[in-house]
């Protein structure tokens, strides 16, 4: 989707209004998934903005269900009846539904803060915080959330979770969103986005599958911005890491989306079956460059 989405935020406390959705960004006149008559979408096309945004909403919607009591019935209005939540075999609204129910259990009082969405072809992602304390970036969960959608209806959803700390090497928390352009940033086009994604996902697979670290030299700003906790900020970080002989199983991207500036990465051992989780969920700002990256790796 050609449009930047990078600071788009939602703070979804337990029974608040849907209405909170629109206070951030979401147009009030577009109309609500289960109003409109959405035909089924090509895997394979990402070039559908109508459709895409459609998606998006649907998604922000799901949210706002699950972390409000009063509205079960909106969670029922985007997710398909044989939605299935990975790694299964539960489906349906209430399958996808319970992982949100999870968390307030997990965390009391917890709101989800949504610090980054994404629509890109039949996906959607979001990055969002799980916290009783929306103020604050270094308290409970960090979280991408991943749907797949089919005619306007969310048919299967992943999702993976991490533990906040206190502290970071970087000093950066794991939600910011600190990069400055040095000058006003045009709107990508959905072409350019789409080679942004392909650029950043062979970038990703060299790094992490071949472990090939001269890409830090040529593919990333030197003083990128890492909102990794255990990393540091820029490439030198990085490589001294990869020079340390670290040893970390190889992983390579299985699903990816642009949007904005930002290209996600979805990530599984080499020769997964399709079935196994996703072992990480990364987000890069790509500015002629990678110059800003977070993560969550599932616990």
């Amino acid at each position: 989707m050609n449009r930047t989405r990078a600071a788009a935020r939602l703070t979804v406390p337990v029974l608040v209004a849907l209405s909170a959705i629109a206070a951030c960004g979401t147009s009030p006149s577009t109309p609500e998934p289960n109003d409109v008559s959405v035909a089924a979408q090509s895997p394979d096309d990402r070039s559908d903005s109508v459709t895409e945004s459609r998606n998006e909403e649907a998604a922000l919607t799901l949210f706002e269900s699950a972390f409000t009591a009063e509205e079960p019935a909106a969670a029922a209005s985007v997710v398909a009846e044989n939605a299935v939540d990975r790694p299964g075999p539960a489906v349906g609204p209430d399958a996808i539904v319970a992982r949100f129910e999870a968390t307030r259990t997990r965390i009391p009082g917890a709101r989800a803060v949504v610090k980054h969405v994404a629509a890109d072809g039949r996906w959607v992602a979001v990055h969002w915080q799980a916290t009783a304390d929306p103020e604050s970036e270094t308290t409970g969960e960090a979280n991408i959330d991943l749907f797949a959608f089919d005619g306007g209806k969310v048919t299967e959803h992943w999702a993976m979770t991490q533990s906040v700390p206190a502290t970071s090497m970087s000093g950066n928390t794991m939600f910011s969103d600190l990069y400055r352009y040095p000058t006003a940033p045009t709107e990508p086009t959905e072409d350019e986005e789409e080679r942004r994604r392909m650029s950043v996902t062979a970038t990703y697979d060299a790094l992490f599958r071949e472990h090939d670290a001269s890409v830090l030299a040529t593919d990333f700003a030197p003083s990128y911005l890492q909102h990794n906790p255990i990393a540091g900020n820029g490439t030198a970080a990085l490589q001294q890491f990869f020079a340390g002989g670290a040893q970390f199983p190889a992983s390579e991207s299985v699903v990816s989306l642009a949007d904005g500036d930002l290209v996600w990465t979805f990530a599984k051992a080499p020769g997964a079956a399709e079935s196994d989780p996703f072992v990480a969920g990364d987000i890069f700002r790509f500015d002629g460059a990678i110059v800003e990256h977070w993560d969550v790796v599932p616990e």
